[in-house]
């Protein structure tokens, strides 16, 4: 792992980031990174079987949620790139995987509320006009 100083550069070197030339949703080149002819479906398979099993709900809520918003290949793609960088940090800093930690992210905060200029602010953010009430 000493080859990659991050994550990050191991997860573009098998293919698991946008390329360079990929601007406004258009790609001006499909060339397919050193490994990511290898290392990618691969990855694509593993994650597949992961977010079907219900031995690892922290991966498959993560993936529900993205689905959602991003639709399957996209979140394929990123729970895909999630099992890599656990992989690195694994191999890496020579510890078990932790799935607390990514349980963590899944739990929202029970004590939820917010003030009433906080709400008219994020209803505005949302598109809705406010008004007066009659």
């Amino acid at each position: 792992m000493d080859v990659f100083p991050t994550a990050k550069h191991l997860c573009s070197w098998a293919g698991l980031t946008p390329t360079n030339n990929e601007s406004a949703g258009k790609k001006k080149s499909v060339r397919i990174s050193r490994a990511g002819c290898y290392i990618k479906p691969l990855l694509v398979q593993c994650a597949t079987i992961v977010v079907k099993s219900e031995k690892h709900p922290e991966i498959r809520n993560r993936y529900l949620r993205i689905k959602k918003r991003r639709g399957h290949k996209k979140a394929i793609i990123v729970i895909a790139r999630m099992l890599l960088t656990a992989i690195y940090n694994i191999l890496k800093k020579k510890e078990p995987y932790n799935a607390h930690l990514y349980r963590k992210s899944d739990i929202l905060p029970v004590n939820r509320a917010i003030t009433v200029e906080q709400a008219i602010l994020l209803a505005e953010t949302q598109g809705y006009r406010i008004m007066a009430a009659s």
